[in-house]
């Protein structure tokens, strides 16, 4: 029978956690909202009836926390009744690069989704759908459902993946006319009755063919190779751009030539210092370290390529710097 999700919780009140719900309970009024974080500070800023000082900008993102907030929007340090009171549970909680151990330096540490995952489990008395909204590596939803369904109490819980893809600054606007919905589930009858749940949720806004079902480890990879991508083809403008100041081309004048072939497009072939950000060389590195666990070494080797080239067009913009100003920084300052 399919679940009417009437009670969201999401754990996690940061950059993809805190829009994205502000955004379902804006577009859902019959739902209501609970986003959940431990760090105080945070949530009194959620909270702060001067909704300028809300912890993350986003151009329209103040409105919509202030025309929801308090009618079906709640942020709450309350994380274990938010868990009980929810029929669908969002973890949106950081996944940084490991610091130590195996895979330091790339594999995803998922301490903080582990940790989500026991608190669910001590807590919950009746079945929950548990989504993936944290960027993850592949299977992690197996390691999920092994840890929930061995130290619950008796409760089914139906693991979704469904990837963010927003960018900064574009934030409020990628949520309300995504490209895509990304919605991963098992493929029992179980798992296609949770996928069509949260299916309903987001047709309240979302139009029915931009929102695309898979099986959950299609769901995972897609948003680390949408990343890889991406990142992909500022490193490949970027390798272009030497070659374009020694023969004395434009790389901006060869990006608008090469984008406005239909089939390569012109979005992310601006030349720069390189990517930055939260996302691309994590989720690059986490795909590295995924194609080596495997044994594929030599995808491994072209993903790598890409931070590799990256890493090389920021350490030459640095020399240009240092070079014009007649290789010494001391003393001057430099704007940016």
């Amino acid at each position: 029978m399919l679940k009417e999700i009437k009670n969201i919780c999401c754990i996690g009140a940061g950059y993809v956690g805190g829009p994205t719900m502000t955004m379902i309970a804006a577009k859902c009024p019959h739902i209501n909202v609970h986003v959940v974080d431990i760090n105080v500070d945070r949530i009194n800023a959620w909270n702060d009836p001067n909704t300028d000082h809300i912890p993350i900008y986003e151009p329209g993102l103040a409105s919509l926390v202030n025309e929801a907030r308090g009618k079906n929007l709640f942020f709450s340090t309350d994380v274990d009744r938010a868990i009980q009171d929810a029929d669908m549970i969002f973890i949106s909680v950081n996944t940084p690069t490991k610091t130590y151990g195996v895979g330091k330096g790339m594999a995803a540490d998922l301490k903080y989704i582990e940790l989500c995952a026991r608190q669910i489990a001590a807590v919950a008395t009746s079945d929950k759908i548990i989504v993936e909204k944290s960027t993850l590596p592949v299977r992690t939803a197996e390691a999920l459902k092994r840890i929930l369904d061995n130290t619950g109490n008796g409760v089914n819980f139906d693991i979704l993946s469904n990837p963010e893809f927003l960018a900064e600054g574009t934030a409020v606007n990628d949520l309300l006319n995504p490209d895509r919905v990304l919605i991963g589930g098992e493929e029992t009858d179980r798992g296609k009755l949770a996928q069509q749940a949260l299916v309903n949720v987001y047709s309240n806004w979302v139009s029915k063919d931009r929102i695309l079902t898979t099986n959950v480890w299609s769901s995972e990879l897609s948003k680390l190779t949408a990343n890889a991508f991406l990142a992909q083809r500022v490193s490949s403008i970027n390798s272009l751009s030497e070659l374009c100041e020694v023969t004395e081309a434009d790389v901006d004048e060869v990006a608008r030539a090469i984008g406005s072939d239909s089939r390569i497009g012109p979005k992310f072939l601006k030349a720069s210092v390189g990517f930055g950000g939260s996302c691309f060389q994590k989720d690059i590195l986490n795909l590295v370290y995924i194609s080596k666990s495997y044994g594929l070494n030599e995808v491994a080797d072209y993903w790598e390529q890409v931070i590799i080239m990256n890493d090389y067009q920021k350490r030459r913009f640095a020399k240009k710097i240092v070079e014009t100003l007649f290789n010494t920084v001391s003393g001057k300052r430099i704007a940016i």
